[in-house]
Parts: structure tokens; sequence; C-alpha cells
């Protein structure tokens, strides 16, 4: 028997609208029932495109699901001062739930979206073994981008990105870690090879980082160590680009690597990377020659690929994706063929800049579209993002600036390097210990995360050997049969 549902005349009315889906884990039921009958939007991602866009909803009659693969909000600018000693993680990685807490209209789900089902409209996810399903009337997908080592996936084991809080505390178990072995050491080689920092990528994320290296061993650690001199360690930045700081032009590109080799920072352009291992790098130059740089410590903070749900929705829709697998989308945003789900951020092919700015701007602009929509109201054109412009800092008391074409250097971009980061971090609390470890760092020389475990350092490589199956075996309850892996371990209890 045909159903047609309030309201929409001709529409068959899904089996979610009228029954309860049960997936094949007892543990799951019905995940977004809701009683009001509201449009439903689920929002796929907690960064800045899919925060922004749940909180530009809570005015607007509609129920918000928000489901992120992890718990928190992550500020990912920051991400270098949590691994070398600013920062803690928690003053960039507020949970989402309480950044969300009083909106009333908004629910968070902890899992990964691992299909999207346009024609039936619902997005299934799945965390440590239970699956949930998700029906939708509105969906905006803000799933981000991770590392992308070009292919050679294998390079990750020995020089981790720098997307998570995950990487950012591995990255600073091994930085501490590398100063600790090397106090240890009595050969000279194997000295110098842990003293070795190399940072891959000369953007602004691999500039951020290895003038924190820098300081951190010209500052911070010069009087700590008994048997090593930590100014004497090597901090190397590496890209196969001619130039540092593509997107803030030549001039103020030029300004930085000169900041950087007054720092005492090898910057090396026209290098690619051919091969990591646990003891260096292997890199070709410009002219084809091969050479090896000895390194314990390795940073790749080169490339970005997006979200494997970019792909997935272009084979469900037909739209095209580009060699990142960033998906085409019409100029509202919108996937082709199908108003009702909005791409945002990192993942869209639009020619933009991958910065948080783009991210925040489209995630409103789509929560202004599903208000529109809900409300019959007409939609408000094209989307065009306004740009505030780049920023990057070098060092404490310097950075570059470029906004809205006037270009500048040194305190003054620095300054407003920490205001408008500040602006953007999560949370009153967040932002006053914030400033009060920047305070720490910048005017006085210490670095009040110091604390590095093996656990940060391996965990990651570990989980991978183990298996996705691993901590499902870990969690107990009921969850699919598909999921319940042998305890490789043979514990009962982790």
């Amino acid at each position: 028997m045909l159903r047609i549902a309030p309201g929409r005349p001709g529409r068959e009315v899904p089996r979610w609208e009228t029954e309860v889906i049960m997936t094949t884990s007892p543990a799951t039921g019905p995940a977004g029932a809701s009683p009001s009958r509201r449009p439903r939007v689920v929002v796929i991602g907690s960064g800045f495109g899919g925060l922004f866009a749940a909180k530009a909803l809570r005015r607007a009659p509609v129920d918000v699901t928000v489901i992120g693969k992890t718990g928190h909000h992550l500020f990912q600018p920051l991400l270098y001062q949590v691994a070398t000693g600013i920062l803690s993680e928690g003053e960039i990685a507020p949970a989402t739930r309480e950044v969300l807490r009083h909106q009333e209209n908004a629910r968070v789900v902890l899992g990964e979206v691992t299909d999207i089902d346009l024609a039936g409209r619902t997005v299934t996810s799945s965390i440590l073994g239970r699956t949930l399903v998700h029906p939708y009337d509105e969906l905006i997908v803000a799933a981000g981008a991770g590392q992308s080592y070009f292919g050679n996936d294998h390079f990750a084991e020995f020089a981790p990105g720098m997307k998570s809080i995950d990487d950012a505390l591995e990255l600073r178990g091994r930085i501490f870690g590398a100063f600790e072995l090397a106090e240890l050491s009595t050969d000279p080689a194997e000295r110098d090879r842990l003293l070795t920092f190399v940072v891959v990528g000369a953007g602004p994320t691999g500039v951020e980082m290895a003038g924190q290296i820098a300081e951190l061993a010209h500052r911070t650690l010069r009087r700590d160590f008994r048997s090593i001199d930590p100014t004497q360690a090597r901090v190397v930045l590496l890209d196969a680009a001619p130039q540092v700081l593509p997107p803030f032009g030549e001039k103020l590109g030029e300004r930085a690597r000169r900041h950087m080799n007054e720092m005492g920072i090898e910057v090396q352009l026209g290098a690619m990377v051919t091969d990591v291992d646990a003891d260096g790098l292997t890199v070709k130059d410009a002219g084809g020659e091969l050479r090896r740089i000895s390194a314990a410590t390795k940073v790749w903070a080169a490339g970005v690929q997006a979200s494997p749900l970019g792909r997935l929705l272009a084979d469900r829709s037909g739209a095209e994706v580009d060699r990142a697998g960033r998906i085409s989308v019409l100029p509202d945003l919108t996937l082709p063929g199908h108003p009702e789900v909005h791409l945002v951020g990192d993942m869209v092919a639009s020619g933009l800049p991958g910065v948080a700015q783009v991210a925040i701007q489209g995630g409103r602009y789509a929560a202004d579209a599903v208000a529109r929509r809900v409300q019959g109201r007409p939609p408000r054109g094209p989307f065009r993002y306004r740009d505030k412009g780049n920023m990057a800092t070098i060092s404490r008391f310097s950075a570059v600036a470029d906004i809205k074409g006037a270009k500048f250097e040194g305190f003054l971009a620095w300054v407003l390097w920490l205001a408008v980061h500040l602006v953007y971090i999560v949370g009153f609390k967040s932002r006053v210990t914030t400033v009060l470890h920047w305070a720490v760092s910048f005017l006085g020389r210490g670095r009040s995360q110091r604390v590095a475990t093996q656990q940060q350092v391996y965990g990651r490589l570990a989980l991978e050997r183990l298996g996705p199956g691993f901590a499902a075996s870990k969690t107990g309850g009921p969850k699919d049969p598909a999921a319940a892996a042998t305890d490789v371990t043979e514990r009962e209890s982790a």
C-alpha cells in the first residue's frame, strides 16, 4: 500500500519513518527518532564546518544530530603547539557535547560514518562494533580531510602527520623522547641522528612546527641536560616546491625563509622525499641526485586527502572527484541532483584554500540554506567566500600575514595572529588557560605540557597491527557479529 506523508504529496514513506530500524547489533535501536516530527538534520563531522553549521541551526525548527569520529571539536591550527608542549590537548579540543549542551535541538553521536543512502535518506555510523542508522531530511557533510602521503602511505609508520590529537601527542612523545635518548647515548653518530628533526612540508603547518622545535631546543631545553647540548639540535624543513609558504606570495615566503635560517633551521627547497624509515629519509634534489638525512624524528606536514565520504557520495550521485578525493558541488554547495545534501570544507573541490574560515563560512551557509528550505523561504544565492587573509607564525614575536592585499611581518603580525586564534578557540576557560600558557612559553622559557609516554608514541602503530577488531573485542556488551573479533591478547580485560 502506498503511504503518503503529510505535507509531502506523492512521496512514498520510507520504512524508517513508520518503523523501528533494527541493525545486526542487538545493542542498537532507532537512532534519531523524532517524536516532534520536525525536519531531521544530520551533520557529519564535528570540526569547524560541522560545529558551526550545528550552532547556526540553534533557532531553526529542526532536530539536529551531529555525528563525530571523536567526542571533541578540534582546533587544528594549534595542534603543533600541543606537539611541542605549549598547550594541552584539552585547550584546543573541547568536548562537542559541552559546546552544544545549551542547544536543546541538538544531540551528539559518537561514531564513524560508514554509509550514506541517498535514496533512503539515511546515514549509517559505527563505533566499537555498534551500528546506528540515522534518518535525515537534510544532510550536511563536513567530514574534512586527512593527511596525504602521495601514494606512500607506509611513510606514516615513521613520519606521523598533524591532523589529530593522537598525532600531536605521538609527536610530542617522539620529540621529547629524542632528547632523552640522546642524553643516554655515548655514540656521536647516534646522538646526531636523535638530535635531527625533519619536517616535511613548507606550508604554514610545517613552518610553525619547525619554528617551535627550534625554539624548544634553543630556549626551553638548553639547561635541562648534562650530557648533550640541546642547542646543537638540527632542524630541517623540506619541501619539493621552490618556495616557503606559497599561499603568502614570494616576498613573504622569502622573508620567512631568511628568518628561519637565522634561527638555525635548514630550509631545503626543491627536495622531494622518496623514502622514509626508522633511521631517516631519502631525498631527491631538483637535479635528480639522491641523498640521505639521518633523523630519528620526522614530521609529515605535506598534502591532504579528502574524507573517503567524498568518493562514496560521488559514486552514489555521479558527481566528480579530483585527485585529492574532493567532490564537485553546485554553487550552493549541494550535491548535484540532491538539494537536501550540503557539503562544506576541505572535502569540496571549490578551488578555495583548505583553511578554517572556508569551513566555518560554508557551514553557516549550509545551515542557512537548510533553515530556508524547511521554512519554505527562497534560497539566498550561491556561496561566496569572504577571504579574511592568511597568517602563520615563525617563532615567538615573529609571524607573517597577508590580509586583503596587505602583506606584513614581524611583531605586529604575531600579535594579530595571537588575537585571531584566541577568538576562534571555543570556550572561555580554554581561552584563559591558553593565554596563560602562551605567557609562560613566549614571555618566559617554559613549556607546561612536557609529559610524554611510550603509549603516546607507539599506541597508534600497535592498534594498527592488532587490527580494527581489537578495540571492539575489549569493550564488552552486545555488538555486531561481524565486528566481534577474537581478543588477540587473550587477556580477560584491557
